[in-house]
């Protein structure tokens, strides 16, 4: 019976929502508790059973040790009063039968006298004829005789195996001993009845006790199994749920609260506090526009028994959610009160769906409407689904003549077919079936159409019409177009014959030029190697000039008479000074361009250098008051040629304090950047444009400014600067802004850590350019007037 209530319980549970679904929001703490019991109690049953079993043998035990230790006294006490009884000279006083008679607290009793060497002198009951010592009773072991009354009553043994307990005691003056035999067989057999008793009466109990834990733990683990078969449909349902992005609602209209289930939770981003919901929350939780839940309980008051309605509810994030709600009234068989039981399934992708194809509708028809083409779709019943103005105006309709869902028939019957002169099949397009054609129409009108018939997939026919009155005429055009075209191609073959005569002449042209080129580099080659071999021939009358100018402005010799002599000389000497400066520099142009330039690189001290090649130049800085200041790294060296360092460097400062007005200023500075050697020469003078950078070092190239026009020279020195910087492996940068001054960057390869040798002085650093000028020009005076002593 109890089984069969609790079966119809879960029949009733499971078909009732408003039962079984809050059932799983109960107290976590009652479900612990629960848990708990159905292993405590089983235990508590199984120690109560253990703890009985225990102190039921205790107790068993107990008796026992009891009765024997009652015996004990008794047969002690009984020995005690036997010796008092026996006389001391060895007789009997008395019949031992009298002494100890027959009775059944004493079943089995024995009484022994024993002589002083343990002979039994008599005995109750009489002993067999060959136990004549209290050995032979006893056994060979025995210790009562050794211990006597001081041993009391002690438990023994007996020979054939039965177990007595035995007590003696010794007679007055020595004459012998009194011995108590009682079995213990006979003391035990009420103790072994009552034992059997409480066996039975204890075995009931632990029957009865193992078989309500058997009861209990079957009812647990059936309750266990029916609440996992819960929890997994219930599982099971809430996947269902979420999954089908729907919430379960439970409402119980009679207390005005409502149960959510977890996906409901999870579809509006919520998280559950409580069990149920009050009707106030719920509510205010619906659009306003949407009606409320009291417009809903109005309805169900009214016995209305079924719902399905549309609303938007609000989620977490503030943003509504829209809901279709199917329920239905369903009266609770336990209290009679009505609930509204159903699901709120999420539509907010089907409403957005819905209104992206009413705007799509919308956009399409605005479309079709738009084209310049008259359109018309028939569905497969030729009923009339869409169409434009401009099909109207075709065939003279109205907008109430073309509404949707008229047949062809009917439309057309109210419109005026268009007068077609001719039709004929587009190009390329002719009718290949019944499902799909293009043709065009001439109108009387003038104008053409062309006309496209497809057939739809849901067997339906769309047709367009388009006005191609342009294209024909621009067709007629391009007709016209091509004839001219062809008559161009005639004339274009024709120019191309005429065009690969000329380019047979222009190959010969180039091959021509090419050996004129080869002349010119020759001529050019032969010209530069001239002038290099002009060296002594050009400098040696100049030498001789210049020293006998200087001579004679000196007036070594002797006075000149007139004054005006002198300037003469010095005209003349000044004028040769610079005749042979640009000579030098043409010649040393001339023999860097014939390649007839060798270099011998060395270690030089980079300070020395700059000190060397700042010799020449210090009388004319110091003349237009320029400051110059040397920066240069302690320990750099350079890896160059000595006489090339130092022209390279000599042109630079010379060009710095030319184009340097008066107190201006020079820095050169010296820097090692990885594995080139950076020497910067700056100067706060005229400056260069941008646009003439680029023809600086150019030979024969001055850039000519308002400043510059007063300064003579050849514009070669930049230009073998430049030259003799890469025959170094370097580069030459320059970078100037006009009225603010110029940088002029010399990069060398460095000294490589394998020539770290000292460095040479540059006053002992050799020859180095043997083919270029052997002075420097600052010193060319000097050795006019030694040529000339």
């Amino acid at each position: 019976m109890p089984e069969a209530a609790s079966a119809s319980f879960s029949a009733r549970a499971d078909s009732n929502l408003t039962i079984s679904w809050p059932m799983r929001t109960r107290d976590p703490r009652l479900g612990q508790a629960e848990r708990w019991l159905r292993y405590a109690v089983p235990g508590t049953l199984a120690v109560f059973l253990a703890c009985l079993v225990g102190l039921a043998a205790l107790h068993i035990q107990g008796q026992r040790a009891e009765i024997l230790a009652g015996a004990r006294a008794e047969v002690e006490g009984f020995a005690r009063l036997a010796a008092r009884a026996v006389d001391p000279t060895g007789t009997v006083a008395q019949d031992l039968r009298a002494l100890m008679p027959e009775s059944e607290r004493h079943p089995g009793r024995r009484l022994l006298v024993v002589r002083p060497d343990t002979r039994i002198l008599a005995a109750h009951p009489p002993l067999p004829a060959d136990r004549t010592t209290l050995a032979a009773v006893l056994g060979d072991s025995e210790p009562l005789s050794g211990l006597g009354e001081r041993a009391g009553a002690m438990a023994l043994e007996l020979p054939g195996g039965e177990s007595v307990l035995a007590a003696m005691h010794s007679l007055p003056g020595g004459a012998g001993q009194v011995a108590v035999l009682q079995p213990i067989e006979p003391l035990l057999r009420g103790w072994s009845a009552r034992t059997r008793d409480q066996i039975v009466l204890i075995a009931a109990a632990a029957l009865v006790i193992v078989g309500v834990g058997l009861a209990y733990g079957l009812q647990t683990r059936q309750a266990a199994r029916a609440d996992r078969a819960r929890e997994q449909i219930r599982g099971r349902l809430e996947t269902a749920l979420r999954r089908g992005a729907c919430g379960l609602w439970d409402w119980d209209i009679a207390r005005g609260r409502i149960y959510w289930s977890d996906s409901m939770y999870t579809l509006l981003g919520y998280r559950r506090q409580n069990e149920y919901l009050s009707f106030g929350d719920v509510n205010g939780l619906v659009h306003p526009d949407d009606g409320d839940l009291y417009s809903l309980a109005r309805g169900l008051a009214a016995n209305q028994t079924h719902i399905d309605h549309a609303f938007r509810m609000r989620g977490a994030d503030g943003a509504y959610v829209w809901l279709r709600a199917r329920a239905e009234v369903v009266a609770d068989a336990a209290d009679g009160g009505r609930h509204l039981v159903g699901i709120a399934t999420d539509i907010s992708e089907q409403r957005a769906l819905e209104e992206t194809n009413a705007a799509a509708d919308m956009r399409l028809r605005d479309a079709v409407e738009a084209i310049s083409e008259a359109f018309v779709l028939w569905d497969t019943g030729n009923r009339l689904v869409l169409c434009n103005s401009k099909f109207r105006h075709l065939h003279a309709l109205s907008p109430e003549d073309a509404q949707a869902g008229r047949s062809y028939t009917d439309v057309m019957g109210r419109g005026v077919l268009p007068q077609v002169r001719r039709e004929s099949p587009e190009a390329g397009m002719a009718l290949t079936s019944m499902a799909a054609r293009t043709f065009e129409a001439e109108l009387t009108d003038g104008r053409w159409l062309q006309i496209s018939e497809r057939r739809t997939k849901d067997g339906g026919y769309v047709s367009v019409g388009t006005d191609i009155t342009s294209l024909k005429r621009n067709q007629e055009q391009l007709l016209a177009s091509e004839r001219e075209l062809i008559e161009t191609v005639k004339d274009l073959k024709r120019s191309r014959r005429t065009l690969e005569l000329q380019t047979q002449q222009l190959a010969d042209l180039a091959e021509r030029y090419l050996d004129q080129k080869a002349v010119a580099e020759a001529a050019n080659q032969a010209k530069a190697e001239f002038l290099a071999n002009m060296s002594h021939e050009l400098r040696t009358p100049l030498n001789a000039i210049i020293g006998f100018a200087d001579v004679m402005e000196n007036a070594v010799l002797g006075p000149l008479g007139t004054p005006r002599y002198t300037e003469y000389c010095r005209d003349i000497r000044e004028s040769g000074s610079h005749l042979l400066s640009m000579i030098d520099d043409i010649l040393d142009m001339a023999r860097l361009e014939a390649r007839r330039v060798r270099l011998i690189p060395k270690a030089i001290s980079a300070e020395a250098a700059i000190t060397a090649a700042l010799a020449p130049v210090e009388p004319a800085a110091r003349e237009k008051a320029i400051t110059v200041s040397v920066d240069v790294t302690s320990g750099l060296d350079l890896l160059a040629d000595p006489q090339a360092i130092r022209q390279i460097l000599a042109n630079l400062l010379q060009n710095a304090v030319k184009f340097t007005p008066a107190g201006g200023r020079v820095a050169v500075r010296a820097r090692r950047a990885g594995a080139c050697t950076h020497l910067y020469i700056e100067d706060n003078g005229i400056g260069i444009p941008r646009s003439d950078l680029d023809r600086l070092g150019r030979p024969f190239t001055q850039v000519e400014t308002q400043m510059t026009r007063s300064h003579k020279g050849s514009g070669l020195g930049l230009a073998i600067t430049r030259s003799m910087v890469e025959l170094h492996g370097g580069s030459l940068r320059i970078r100037s802004e006009e009225t603010v001054g110029t940088i002029v960057l010399v990069r060398l390869p460095a000294v490589p850590a394998d020539r770290l040798d000292p460095p040479v002085p540059l006053a002992a650093a050799g020859p180095g350019l043997k083919t270029l000028s052997e002075t420097p020009r600052s010193g060319r005076g000097a050795a006019g007037r030694s040529a000339a002593a």
